[in-house]
């Protein structure tokens, strides 16, 4: 095919996220053009308390570009830091690392929000927030779960000073003495209860299951502890304890690098290629076995202190003399001072509020989720979607950092036109083959970069040659800074 994307039109990509940033770092060192909107991780900025520490690993949180250049150990190293001595990855060190990426991949990152985007004959008219209409070739979207916070029924209408999303509550440090529910058994439940009892707050912790999933621990809960147990102490000066003769051997089961789901299920997952051919039927339930509701490794020492009940699920809730009143279902009532709703997102690509109504209505929709095409494409030729989004269709692993691996190279190739390998990995690999045509040396930040120009708009009876879907051509092979310290340096369980 003749690629649509090397026309005069720019790519525009709308999100500063990973899956964003990613992105655009591959198609540009492809010589594509582009246009970049976003402010770099400001859903992780916004969203996520002070303290947070990643769930992934180090390894499995760089973000992806061609050179190899731009991941978290050599911006440790400009900061002087050991990345081998690094064992947990502080939110406010990636959103310092995502502005690292950014400055030198999207020097030019337009930090205006995209208001609009419709189509206008062959292209996409993009209408930003201070009125200026952009045209663009094709649009990647790359803009977050920020719409699809999923707030249970029972709380809706509650004023937002007494009842808040988990991702709407980065400072926790002004609940010291005030007494806060957290609902919700995943990750992101559980550590806001661990942050806000390290703040001073009075936790209690209501989980709707019987049993918590902790990662590399198991099930626990139903008729036993609700916690795993802790590690047993190492004396000061003792040896460590020897490793196994398995593990000397290497005879035991290498978990796949995304560091995304359970055994053997973690390998399929990682594999975006795989997860994509896969009936639905099968796919979803992986996906759901990977990514549901878990707490990770470290966090059961932080939750020693805080009340977890679980098969406790909230009947009724209303305001009442400035707190909040649960009522359970086993007819018992609770006030709060504050609840918080660790009940994760719920998406629906169509509540995107810059998508055109009448684009959204043409969407194909699986699951609230845009169904995709090689190269993300969606059933709007032209109109691409990554990240969290693109889950539904290739896997779990595009909900998560370490899927950026998958996401630039496919992507680019798709609209380059390059016939794509029939299987491609969402890790990082040292055996990993550079893509033809784009530039693999080190992004450096060019003098005076300015965005794109803005591209003369089609009259109301002209259009450009219509956007052509991308082939599926395929080939075989080829609080604060001590507990930080602390975390950084304490003994990793599991």
């Amino acid at each position: 095919m003749s690629s649509p994307s090397r026309s005069a039109a720019p790519i525009a990509v709308i999100g500063a996220g990973p899956h964003g940033l990613s992105a655009l770092a591959y198609l540009r060192a492809a010589g594509l053009p582009t246009l970049a909107f976003g402010r770099p991780l400001d859903f992780w900025r916004e969203t996520m308390p002070a303290g947070m520490i990643l769930r992934s690993s180090p390894r499995a949180s760089n973000i992806d570009e061609p050179s190899g250049k731009l991941r978290l150990k050599y911006f440790w190293a400009e900061q002087g830091r050991d990345s081998g001595e690094i064992r947990f990855v502080d939110i406010a060190d990636f959103i310092d690392y995502g502005q690292w990426f950014q400055r030198r991949v999207v020097p030019d990152l337009d930090t205006r929000m995209v208001a609009r985007v419709e189509r206008r004959g062959g292209e996409f008219l993009l209408t930003l927030a201070d009125g200026e209409q952009l045209a663009a070739g094709r649009v990647v979207v790359a803009a977050g779960l920020r719409p699809f916070a999923a707030v249970p029924p029972v709380f809706a209408g509650l004023p937002r000073e007494l009842v808040s999303h988990t991702s709407e509550s980065p400072d926790l440090a002004g609940f010291a003495g005030r007494s806060a529910a957290v609902i919700g058994g995943g990750q992101s439940a559980l550590e806001s209860a661990a942050l806000l009892s390290e703040a001073g707050a009075r936790v209690q912790v209501l989980v709707r299951e019987r049993e918590i999933w902790w990662l590399t621990f198991g099930w626990f809960g139903k008729d036993g502890p609700v916690l795993p147990p802790p590690a047993p102490p190492v004396a000061p000066g003792a040896e460590p304890a020897r490793p196994s003769w398995r593990i000397r051997r290497g005879l035991y089961w290498h978990g796949a690098p995304t560091e995304v789901g359970p055994r053997f299920l973690d390998w399929i997952g990682a594999a975006p290629d795989v997860c994509r051919r896969l009936p639905r039927g099968v796919r979803a339930p992986l996906t759901y076995k990977c990514v549901r509701a878990a707490g990770a490794h470290w966090l059961p020492d932080r939750l020693r202190e805080v009340d977890i009940a679980l098969h406790t699920a909230v009947r009724r809730a209303q305001a009442r003399d400035g707190r909040v009143e649960l009522e359970l279902e086993d007819g018992s009532r609770r006030a709060f001072d504050h609840v918080f709703l660790g009940t994760g997102y719920r998406i629906d690509v169509r509540r995107y509020p810059f998508l055109a109504p009448e684009l959204a209505a043409e969407l194909r929709v699986r699951a609230g989720s845009p169904v995709l095409a090689t190269g993300f494409e969606s059933s709007i030729p032209g109109l691409h979607f990554t990240g969290a989004l693109a889950a539904e269709s290739f896997g779990p692993a595009m909900r998560f950092v370490v899927g950026t691996c998958y996401t630039g190279p496919a992507l680019t190739q798709a609209l380059l036109g390059q016939r794509r390998p029939l299987f491609r990995w969402a890790f990082d690999s040292p055996r990993r083959t550079p893509l033809p045509g784009v530039d693999t040396s080190e992004p450096k930040p060019p003098a005076g970069a300015g965005q794109p120009p803005a591209q003369e708009l089609p009259g109301e009876g002209q259009s450009r040659a219509g956007i052509a879907p991308v082939e599926d051509a395929e080939v075989p092979g080829s609080r604060v800074e001590a507990q930080h310290a602390q975390r950084q340096s304490g003994p990793l369980a599991g």
